[in-house]
């Protein structure tokens, strides 16, 4: 279970993971021993994945955020393992999720523009058999967009 200082800890590296050690400890009272000791318990929980930088796509010429929406009628584990590998070979694709409901599958997409979302979905629809129905939305703008999880405490049930 997260205590208070444990998520003061996380919400700061998740605002900025380049703080160092002592100005972690500072931030939560502690010094940097224990505040050190948290954080190894909070990685070998699982709870800390990864440390990343966050780039800005606009800059790096990759405007175009497209979520595929995709529907099958296909649903053997070969069919399954085989559209896993395709699309984690697939750099384009940020995000993508087994549904339940209308569609089998969400991906979120990031390239530069259409021509190149238009390569990107011919890779896919010709490199997986079986999709019955690929509908995409862009995005126009980006209203908010987060990396952080909402670290609030449990509230005991009444």
């Amino acid at each position: 279970m997260l205590d208070k200082i444990d998520r003061k800890l996380l919400s700061l590296l998740q605002k900025d993971c380049s703080l160092s050690l002592q100005d972690l400890a500072d931030a939560v009272n502690l010094t940097t021993t224990p505040c050190w000791k948290r954080l190894k318990r909070l990685e070998d929980d699982g709870i800390i994945v990864g440390r990343v930088a966050l780039l800005d796509p606009e800059k790096l010429g990759l405007g175009l955020v497209a979520f595929v929406l995709i529907k099958t009628q296909q649903h053997s584990s070969d069919w399954y393992s085989h559209f896993v590998e395709v699309v984690a070979q697939m750099p384009e694709i940020l995000g993508f999720w087994r549904m339940a409901g209308e569609y089998d599958y969400l991906m979120r997409v990031q390239v530069a523009d259409m021509k190149r979302y238009d390569d990107f979905y011919k890779r896919l629809v010709n490199s997986v058999p079986g999709l019955s129905d690929v509908t995409s939305s862009f995005a126009m703008e980006q209203i908010k967009y987060t990396t952080a999880l909402p670290l609030v405490e449990t509230l005991p049930r009444g």
